[in-house]
């Protein structure tokens, strides 16, 4: 049958069935445009929570000291477990699989002050590897310490950049002095504005970090904030977990199997989970875009059958003169791909616009920028289009084998 005929009998079946036709292509894209818009919002917030994650720490376990909590080796329980630097080292020398082991040191309420602008910020002492465990990278202009800082004990600071603004506000602070506990500092670098989960005292952007050694010289602390540990293989974290539990417990004497004196922040862990859930939210999203589709096609059907009841008539006419069957069969099976085609069309260029509209819009607000920006992912529109066309096949082969099984003789006395 020509393309043009088919064309043409479809354009009949529309005005016939105006508003069936049209609620059902309404379906159609309804469902393609929840499937697409749901999966690339998700898409979007899942990598921006993972970079939220990452951002608090790079694959890394962070490790604190607490109390025990059963007796170990003659040792009373509500013993205080403390770190210090030989500890660190040890965990890095005795575990294979630790690819870094870095100790720091932690102080809160530490005052900073630039003439009249003062602020009050948690201060920690690092080594240069907190740049890449923590992703605390400098703004242009600046740096991170370097071991250099470290071997010369060397009174320099990197900020974080809200709490610089609050002493700078919009000046350049690299090179300036500022106060800090009444001792001079010199701003070496300003950290670079980041969206960040796995918060501790606080977040990153309101930081204070200076050279390990130089903590050590001015506030002479004894034991170490927390040790933080980056494994160099992540396929089992919880064998390095145990490990860590195994050798500060023989170095420490408290019981490995005891939660309480050792606690652990695994960033490894969290992401992963955190992935599995995304996963199954998408599939959820997935099923029910399905849904939707899928009652759009039992709205197809309907529409096909009534059509075949409409024109049984003008099939025996067809079938009377030599139609074979298997005309009979691409006419319907035709106009049930072109309503679903073209429900599924509108719905991703309905999609591929709000995506396009949202990603323009910038976002100030914190809360909103949680929700990262929607991506349409080729593989989710590869499969809404073949999902598509399935129902469209599958919509139409049923009402087009009504109509070509149906008796010549019969559908010309039908009124």
């Amino acid at each position: 049958m020509p393309f043009w005929m088919l064309i043409s009998d479809f354009l009949h079946d529309i005005k016939a069935n105006k508003t069936r036709v049209f609620l059902t292509t309404f379906a159609v894209i309804w469902g393609t445009q929840a499937i697409v818009l749901m999966m690339a919002f998700g898409r979007g917030f899942r990598e921006r929570i993972t970079t939220a994650m990452m951002n608090g720490g790079n694959n890394i376990i962070r490790i604190y000291g607490g109390q025990t909590g059963v007796k170990y080796q003659g040792l009373p329980i509500g013993r205080f477990i403390r770190f210090t630097e030989k500890d660190a080292d040890l965990l890095r020398a005795s575990i294979p699989q630790i690819q870094e082991s870095v100790p720091s040191y932690g102080r809160g309420g530490v005052q900073l002050r630039n003439g009249e602008n003062t602020a009050t910020t948690y201060l920690e002492a690092v080594y240069p590897q907190f740049e890449f465990l923590r992703n605390m990278y400098p703004k242009a202009g600046g740096r991170f310490l370097n071991e250099t800082d470290l071997e010369q004990k060397r009174r320099v600071l990197y900020l974080g950049a809200e709490i610089t603004e609050e002493l700078f506000g919009s000046e350049d602070a690299v090179g300036k002095t500022v106060e800090m506990d009444g001792i001079p500092f010199t701003i070496i670098g300003v950290m670079q504005s980041k969206l960040q989960m796995g918060m501790s005292e606080g977040p990153d952007t309101r930081r204070a970090i200076i050279p390990f050694t130089t903590f050590e010289s001015l506030y002479y602390h004894r034991y170490l904030r927390m040790i933080t540990v980056r494994p160099n293989t992540f396929s089992n974290i919880q064998f390095v977990r145990d490990e860590i539990r195994r050798v500060l417990g023989r170095t420490l004497r408290f019981d490995p199997e005891d939660d309480e004196a050792v606690h652990m922040w695994d960033f490894v862990t969290n992401i992963k989970e955190m992935s599995q859930v995304f996963t199954g939210i998408e599939i959820f999203l997935g099923i029910m875009g399905g849904l939707t589709l899928l009652i759009a096609g039992v709205g197809i059907a309907n529409i096909m059958y009534v059509v075949v009841k409409e024109r049984t008539r003008e099939i025996g006419i067809k079938l009377a003169i030599g139609a074979r069957t298997k005309h009979i069969i691409a006419q319907f099976l035709f106009e049930s791909l072109l309503i679903t085609g073209t429900g599924g069309l509108i719905g991703i260029l309905y999609s591929w616009g709000v995506v396009t509209l949202v990603s323009m819009i910038p976002v100030e607000n914190e809360g909103l920028a949680y929700l990262g920006t929607p991506e349409i992912s080729s593989s989710v529109v590869l499969i809404t289009v073949s999902v598509l066309t399935s129902i469209g096949l599958v919509s139409g082969v049923f009402p087009a084998r009504k109509a070509a099984g149906l008796d010549p003789v019969e559908s010309l006395r039908y009124e």
